[in-house]
């Protein structure tokens, strides 16, 4: 009974591997042989558009700084004070504004500084310790990392009379007025070449520099030996016509052609001081010998976030004017609100 159990196994088994075999052998013949009984149904594929909203960027190539500030200082002394002194009031006043644009290789800015103070002292005429108005505007196109090709134009002047003082019968009086608003004023147009090898320093090289020097007030205005003895006849008369900050009498504008070099220098050394320096020689072709040299330096330390110390310090030479270096020095502590914060 085993046998037969067994052979008959063994029966089934060959049968089943012989249909398998006649499947797969189907299969082969016929590849496009369907094996689902499911019949495929139609995909349909629908675009669909997602929506972007819109950014509205736009790209700011300007920079804006603008800082202003008050400084006082003020001294009193009773008539009992044996330490010696003189009552004093000073007021200064500041305001700095510059703006850049820079855009690709192309670069504008435009930097305007504006100081006026008076100081009074007992006793004594209210006297200006401050006073100017400079506005500089320069375009530039960059031709290496370092170097640009740039053009300016420069105005500077001041905003009130300035006086020369003398004593008399022990009083402080007006001995004559030595400037004004527009007298002197000067307007430069420069052409050359910028090294700038960091944002804080840059030197420019202004090989085609043009200045006119300005006169409009008719009590400085320089006078001719004619127009002289007009305006002053108890007065003695000129040997010849005079001749102030380069303009020759009779003339209210004087026209110059210079080589021009011009040194700036804003850099934060800490975060709580600035050195801020320019730097400008100016050679009148004329006179290639004798040319005139500024050098203006602002050094500020911030003691808090609205009060800072500044130390001005200004070193002029120009023959027009004096054949002698003159100096200023200014100490102040003052309030400053900047622009940005």
């Amino acid at each position: 009974m085993k046998l037969q159990s067994l052979f008959a196994l063994l029966i089934l088994g060959v049968s089943c591997s012989t249909v398998r075999a006649q499947v797969l052998k189907d299969l082969r013949v016929k590849p496009d042989s369907v094996i689902s009984e499911n019949k495929q149904e139609n995909v349909s594929l629908k675009n669909i558009r997602p929506i972007v909203p819109k950014l509205e960027l736009e790209v700011d190539y300007w920079k804006h700084w603008t800082s202003f500030g008050v400084n006082i200082n003020q001294a009193a002394f009773n008539d009992n004070w044996k330490g010696g002194g003189v009552g004093s009031t000073a007021v200064g006043l500041i305001a700095n504004h510059k703006s850049d644009y820079t855009r690709d290789n192309f670069n504008f800015v435009t930097e305007v500084d504006l100081r006026y103070g008076k100081i009074k002292n007992k006793s004594q005429i209210a006297k200006k310790n401050n006073d100017r108005i400079f506005w500089d505007n320069k375009l530039s196109y960059k031709l290496s990392p370092k170097w640009a090709l740039y053009t300016s134009l420069t105005f500077e002047s001041q905003f009130d009379d300035g006086f020369k003082y003398k004593t008399e019968n022990g009083r402080d009086t007006i001995d004559y007025i030595e400037n004004a608003f527009m007298a002197p004023a000067y307007i430069t147009e420069s052409l050359g070449f910028e090294y700038k090898p960091s944002p804080s320093y840059s030197i420019r090289f202004g090989t085609g520099t043009a200045r006119q020097t300005l006169i409009l007030d008719n009590r400085i205005k320089p006078l001719t030996i004619e127009q002289y003895s007009q305006k002053y006849p108890d007065r003695t008369p000129l040997e010849k016509d005079q001749v102030k900050y380069g303009v020759d009498g009779g003339k209210t504008v004087q026209n110059d052609l210079a080589f021009q070099i011009t040194g700036n220098m804003d850099k934060n050394f800490t975060d709580r001081l600035n050195v801020k320096a320019r730097y400008n020689l100016f050679a009148n072709y004329k006179k290639l010998n004798d040319p005139s040299h500024r050098l203006d330096v602002t050094v500020t330390a911030k003691v808090s976030r609205a009060i800072n110390v500044n130390l001005n310090g200004i070193m002029v030479y120009d023959s027009d004017v004096i054949s002698r270096v003159q100096l200023s020095e200014s100490l102040a502590l003052g309030l400053v609100y900047k622009l940005p914060r």
